[in-house]
């Protein structure tokens, strides 16, 4: 029996699988005041030593404020800026300077403005020649035997799995499931929602992973029942599925900026038990008897988007990833005067981070290292206006890539996503799986 429809049909979930996937991906806020500003340039990018003027404009209601104060900051991305200054916006729309940037990389216009007593903000950054931006940082030589090595004794401990089924969570075509599986030592988990559809067959699935934060998850049945096996996994070593008051506890104590925990240590530092993680998910997967045994992606957003970039570079099991806004890249970009990647490591409000051994420890994390390893087609998607993951790195790391890519550039976006930038991406990606599953189970 085959287990997915004919390709033909799958354009009729595409939609709702596009959408559901990363619903959580935040929204722009929509305030009173408009503050519109972009580059003249239509595609905001530019050629190095060409000039860059912004047009601004301050609307209320749809319209045009006359006589307005604005204030406005230019410079490089996360960088002291160049060029301050105020004016009166006489006109409907008025034009800024913002002068010639020699070099590749991005130069944001700041606009502040003050209404009734509440104060507005909004950005606009335009590329000036971004495919030509090369990383920072460099992999060290034992990059792979490090990696190999903590695969390997990864995969000495056994999976004890548990699974528990969720019985209010479940639907006529999925069954949900709360897992743990064990990662490393025997108190050392991972905790995750995997929902499967209950139709005999076998499926393709994806891997979620997830942005930073410490939270509760659903799971995502939505996709399930477009027959693919979803494992939505948190990071942190802790249930999903407990009270939010909890998670807000951990957040503001023990799990406080975990991203720079043990960071002088390459062998301790957090995220090595998470992306090792991310690898026994991949396990558990595999364990199912559901699964296909071949078609799997992994996916996610932000912190996610790195996880994704990773997870596909150590593990030849992955066969497709979609990362939207990816953090941790080019983390060594702020110690080169230019910007880097969150968790803004080594930005000057961290300059306690600026030691040898910190440094050293970053590269064998870094988005960028990994991506310079992928060998599998990959999709992803970002904006110009990101001030949480910000252009200049996310670029560092996508020049390296040497595998098939895609890129979808919403350029006014910052840390957030439109529905159809969601849409779009994701739709390749589900077709692609549903396709390929089709394929094999033929």
């Amino acid at each position: 029996m085959k287990s997915v429809q004919p390709f033909l049909k799958y354009q009729l979930v595409v939609f709702f699988v596009a959408c559901s996937i990363f619903e959580s991906i935040a929204q722009p806020s929509i305030e009173v005041i408009n503050i519109l500003v972009a580059p003249q340039h239509t595609d905001w990018k530019y050629k190095a030593n060409e000039e860059i003027v912004f047009s601004v404009s301050v609307l209320k209601a749809g319209n045009p404020i006359k006589d307005i104060a604005i204030k406005y900051e230019i410079g490089m991305e996360q960088m002291p800026p160049l060029k301050t200054g105020s004016l009166v916006l006489k006109n409907s729309q008025q034009q800024i300077n913002g002068g010639k940037v020699a070099v590749p990389g991005f130069l944001r216009c700041v606009i502040m403005v003050e209404v009734d007593g509440t104060s507005y903000r909004n950005i606009a950054t335009a590329a000036v020649e971004p495919e030509k931006i090369e990383a920072t940082t460099n992999m060290p030589k034992d990059f792979l035997d490090f990696w190999n090595g903590a695969r390997n004794e990864s995969v000495k401990n056994p999976l004890d799995a548990k699974m528990t089924l969720m019985p209010s969570k479940c639907t006529e075509k999925v069954n949900v499931y709360e897992v743990s599986i064990r990662n490393g030592s025997a108190d050392n988990r991972i905790f995750g929602i995997v929902s499967i559809p209950t139709k005999p067959g076998k499926y393709p699935a994806v891997l979620e992973v997830p942005g930073a934060g410490i939270r509760p998850y659903d799971g995502d049945v939505e996709t399930a029942e477009a027959v693919i096996i979803t494992f939505e996994i948190g990071i942190n070593g802790i249930p999903v599925t407990m009270d939010k008051s909890v998670y807000a506890n951990l957040a503001a104590g023990p799990l406080r900026d975990y991203w720079y925990s043990n960071l002088d240590d390459r062998d301790r530092y957090y995220y090595k038990r998470v992306y090792l993680g991310c690898l026994k998910s991949n396990d558990f997967i595999f364990s199912l008897p559901q699964f296909d045994g071949e078609t799997l992606a992994v996916s996610g957003g932000s912190q996610g988007g790195a996880l994704s970039i990773i997870t596909a570079a150590l593990d030849s099991r992955v066969k497709y990833l979609y990362s939207f806004y990816p953090a941790l890249c080019d983390l060594t970009g702020y110690l080169n005067d230019r910007a880097g990647g969150w968790p803004h490591i080594f930005a000057s409000y961290n300059a306690f981070n600026n030691k040898k051994e910190k440094i050293e420890t970053s590269k064998y994390y870094d988005v960028v290292n990994f991506a310079r390893l992928l060998k599998i087609p990959g999709v992803y998607s970002f904006g110009y206006n990101d001030d949480v993951c910000p252009p200049t790195s996310m670029y560092a790391a996508y020049n390296t890539i040497t595998a098939p890519k895609q890129l979808f550039i919403y350029e006014n976006t910052g840390h957030w996503t439109y529905p159809e930038q969601s849409q779009k991406v994701h739709s390749l990606m589900i077709n692609e799986l549903l396709k390929q599953a089709d394929k094999h189970n033929k």
